[in-house]
């Protein structure tokens, strides 16, 4: 297996699509508790399941045993390697030391990672009263930088947000230069584009910077990242998915409804009809706020219209704010081939992430469906508590799963790894 290094991990979607054409994670490196956790119960699930015993698995997400009697059967090996640090100069050594301690010796051959977006997206600068000018996740970077120093792998990925390619620093330059610059300095050839998640099977408007850099002087290596032709509408992720209201549902198992199509398979989302789900687990809201979903579901479903939030009854608009984010209140259009981008911003509330039937917002399954992450992937809290905030924030951070696997396929046969 190839070795790879998985920095800035999030709760793994990059890494879980590099798993799955054959790349070993020789650690995961991550500050947000929460995620860690939800490495670690996700390699705990996958040791179980190469042992034969996934019960142990089902017994944890039934609420039967908890999370600490879930980890005790697990090897601390397999646990350990997900290590939570943030990324910063005092913390290299460190990590440094708990990563030559996994590879034994081995060599690296990849490592996987985007600095956190926030700073570099687009409407995180214009949400910013300073443009994220300065903000330290400008130059996370740097530090990206030294783990290629110290290790040497001959590739490298680096994931962010289209708006990157425009982010400026205080002096009015390019950040992405800068970036290039420096991996270059390292001795690295760089070379990227931007991709579309929904060009590769994921049913989503998501558009991402995939850098891939090659140690030493090489030109026009990028490989060829094969498209997926999909004829399959943003209805398919949600068909089989019980009946929710707002405020209700279960975080735990529930069984999925009778599935007919072929885009859930093809996606590696779901495995068998009556596969059971998680937090499949609506937010409450408000009356007013469910007033306005419907008004703008009606108005999809039976115009073909979006609602620009100054069109809203004048007693529905409680927002001061009438010039800027006016798509505010925002269905997620069953009847299109891709929904809007699933970002972070889902965890704070569902308004941008409206159910095109049934009056409330996405659960945390269905926003990670739409991430391609699997039916049997669990999202943690720090905890060990069920909570919708914390899998919603790790789910809008995600890679999509299927883009990273179509990276990786394309990786793997381009450099013969």
């Amino acid at each position: 297996m190839i070795k790879c290094l998985d920095l800035f991990a999030g709760a793994g979607g990059l890494s879980e699509g590099f798993q799955r054409v054959g790349f070993e994670s020789v650690a995961h490196i991550e500050m947000d508790r929460a995620a860690c956790y939800t490495l670690k119960t996700r390699k705990a699930y996958k040791w179980l399941l190469e042992k034969g015993k996934a019960e142990i698995y089902d017994q944890y997400l039934s609420g039967k045993i908890t999370r600490d009697e879930y980890y005790s059967a697990i090897p601390d090996e397999v646990l350990s390697s997900v290590l939570n640090y943030e990324i910063s100069e005092d913390n290299l050594d460190n990590i440094y030391a708990d990563v030559d301690r996994y590879l034994d010796g081995k060599h690296l051959s990849l490592i996987l990672g985007g600095p956190p977006c926030q700073a570099y997206s687009v409407i995180g600068r214009a949400r910013s009263s300073t443009g994220m000018v300065g903000d330290k996740r400008n130059y996370l970077y740097i530090l990206y930088a030294e783990f290629l120093k110290r290790y040497q792998p001959e590739y490298f990925i680096f994931e962010n947000v289209s708006g990157l390619l425009s982010a400026k620093d205080e002096d009015g330059r390019l950040h992405f230069d800068k970036i290039r610059n420096l991996f270059a300095e390292c001795g690295y050839s760089v070379e990227y584009k931007v991709l579309n998640a929904k060009d590769y099977g994921v049913l989503q408007n998501r558009k991402r910077i995939i850098l891939i850099g090659i140690h030493g002087d090489y030109h026009n290596f990028y490989p060829e990242i094969e498209k997926i032709q999909s004829d399959c509408q943003v209805r398919e992720v949600l068909s089989d998915l019980p009946h929710v209201d707002a405020g209700g549902g279960i975080p735990g198992p529930v069984d999925t409804m009778p599935y007919h199509g072929h885009y859930l398979y093809d996606a590696h989302i779901k495995i068998k009809n009556g596969q059971q789900v998680t937090l499949h687990w609506a937010r409450s809201n408000s009356e007013q706020d469910l007033e306005i979903y419907k008004i703008v579901a009606d108005e999809w479903n039976n115009n073909k219209k979006r609602i620009n939030y100054c069109d809203l009854p004048t007693r529905l608009q409680t927002h001061k704010n009438t010039r800027a984010f006016l798509d505010r209140f925002k269905v997620v259009a069953q009847d299109l081939k891709y929904c809007q981008t699933i970002v972070a911003h889902i965890s704070k509330d569902g308004h941008y992430y409206i159910h095109p039937t049934q009056n409330r917002s996405l659960t945390p399954r269905e926003a990670a469906r739409l991430q391609t992450f699997p039916d049997d992937y669990y999202f943690e809290s720090v905890s060990g508590e069920p909570s919708k905030t914390a899998a919603f924030e790790q789910i809008g951070n995600a890679v999509p799963v299927l883009l990273a696997e179509c990276v990786a396929k394309a990786l793997n046969k381009r450099l013969n790894l």
